[in-house]
């Protein structure tokens, strides 16, 4: 997954911005392996009431379990990797490291601990789940990406637009946004099919184990809702964006960007669901996240926030959608296989699921906003957050990283001229007396 995002980052952002996000990405990685071994495991999974207060956990203190670990901090390590391209190509390194290590050690972990721990207020694992069913998140639509959305929007309202996004040199609002193209689509593609790729070990992975009875067919389930639902996805967003067009321009063009976000949207909305929703559920979940992410991305540019790669849409946006559409089309057959639990979706049954399942977004908007808006502030009025704007013109990778990620020097003219001279003559070819 951490390789998916750095291909898709590093395609989507500007040639001089290259290395920087590279690095971002790998730094996620590190970052969130130290914030969570130290810190973070035990708060997600040691007991408690809010989050988790002691235990073997913190710093895997006589804890064998270790591929228990290294699981869900994979897990961690997305949630916090979510941010690295909505803030692309203008904040600071030692900003990012530091909002790294507090996503993944105590904003993210605390989440956890109230959805998939036993003891969590909204677990559906706990021994008396809240209106007999708790949330259903199963792999993490609400948890990880959710929170890295939610996380994503709070640090570029702070951030700000990058320079020319929306207003020109005097500060003045642009007729029409300014676009920077992405200056490598093949990355972005190579990046999107990784993710997809790296989705199957998320989704029918979640099941924890395959020999039990019934973990294999969840796990099937889950790898053909992933599928169904990420495919739909990709349709449905380039499919309705040509729409948008042909209606207001006249002209039906087919956007590579629609289809690999909304591919990614998809695959943000089943997850949730992935365990407990029908085959045909999942096309449904895949094309309504398609639509989701392209009038939420088209909200963002009429805010005037600058999301580099439409990170908010993708997870924010359809980490919602994935949570309500569990409430709604969890499959009573599933659910009770996954969960043993007999209530499920509102279509099916009753509405305690989805009531569930509202609770659980609103609580994570409000827990991640209200922790992460004053750190955010705190790095940008200490001077820590955006890079100067001479830096941010000039780019990040020279400006920061000891020079440009890409050797685009030319041949030097007089070389060029004396080959040229040489291909002339003799065809290129010197005689025996010329080179003696």
């Amino acid at each position: 997954m951490q390789c998916g995002f750095a291909m898709l980052c590093a395609g989507s952002v500007r040639q001089k911005n290259v290395k920087n996000i590279m690095l971002k990405n790998i730094l996620d990685a590190c970052g969130g392996a130290l914030g969570y071994y130290a810190i973070g495991f035990g708060v997600a999974y040691e007991g408690g009431t809010f989050i988790g207060t002691s235990g073997p956990r913190f710093f895997l203190n006589d804890y064998g379990n270790y591929i228990d670990f290294f699981f869900q901090f994979t897990f961690a390590a997305t949630a916090a990797t979510i941010v690295a391209g909505t803030v692309a190509e203008r904040c600071k390194m030692g900003a990012y490291l530091c909002y790294s290590i507090f996503l993944t050690a105590f904003v993210y972990p605390v989440v956890v601990h109230a959805i998939w721990n036993g003891e969590g207020f909204l677990s559906a694992f706990a021994e008396e789940p809240v209106r007999g069913v708790g949330m259903i998140d199963f792999a993490g639509s609400g948890v990880v990406h959710m929170t890295g959305g939610a996380t994503a929007l709070v640090a570029a309202i702070i951030l700000g637009p990058r320079i020319g996004r929306f207003y020109d040199e005097d500060g003045n609002a642009l007729d029409k946004p300014h676009d920077f193209p992405p200056h490598s689509v093949a990355l972005q593609v190579l990046g999107t099919f990784i993710l997809w790729f790296g989705w199957y070990g998320f989704n029918p992975g979640s099941t924890l184990a395959i020999s039990p009875s019934g973990y294999g067919d969840v796990a099937a389930l889950c790898a053909v809702t992933t599928t169904l639902s990420a495919a739909t996805g990709a349709v449905s967003a380039m499919f309705t964006d040509t729409l948008l067009g042909f209606l207001s321009e006249g002209e039906a063009e087919y956007d590579l960007s629609m289809c690999m976000n909304g591919c990614l949207s998809g695959l943000v909305g089943i997850t949730a669901g992935c365990s407990v929703v029908e085959p045909w559920a999942a096309v449904l979940i895949g094309a309504i996240a398609g639509i989701v992410y392209v009038f939420s991305s088209k909200l963002l540019v009429l805010l005037k926030i600058d999301d580099a790669v439409d990170a908010i849409p993708v997870h924010f946006f359809n980490g919602i959608w994935g949570c309500i559409a569990t409430g709604l089309l969890a499959a009573p057959r599933h659910t009770d296989l996954a969960y043993g639990a007999t209530n499920c979706g509102l279509f099916y049954s009753n509405a305690n699921l989805l009531v569930n399942e509202l609770l659980g977004v609103g609580f994570i908007i409000l827990w991640v906003v209200g922790v992460m808006t004053p750190f955010f502030f705190g790095l940008n009025m200490l001077g820590m957050f955006r890079v100067d704007p001479l830096e941010e013109k000039v780019g990040l990778d020279i400006s920061h990283h000891k020079g440009a990620a890409y050797d685009l020097t030319s041949p030097d003219q007089v070389d060029v001229d004396v080959l040229a001279e040489k291909r002339a003559t003799a065809h290129g070819k010197e005689t025996f007396a010329d080179a003696a």
